[in-house]
């Protein structure tokens, strides 16, 4: 049974991981938060094709854009 240290060394570097992520997502300007970051990083460590997961991400926030226009339309 892996120690209490260990744990929490485990929990500090997986912190660093994705503190480093969120310095790398902010410069290049992906809008994704913490919580986003750390979900990609699960998906991709389950076997999700990094790519693929960009592609979705992408086609999402464009179909969510392309509603909110429609949404702005109708009420004007």
């Amino acid at each position: 049974m892996p120690s209490k240290d260990s744990k929490e060394e485990k929990k500090e570097k997986a912190r660093e991981v994705v503190d480093i992520l969120e310095e790398i997502s902010l410069l290049l300007n992906t809008h994704l938060d913490r919580p986003q970051l750390s979900l990609c990083v699960s998906l991709i460590e389950n076997g999700v094709n990094p790519e693929a997961l960009a592609t979705a991400i992408s086609d999402l926030r464009r179909d969510a854009d392309d509603l909110q226009r429609v949404e702005i339309k109708d009420v004007a």
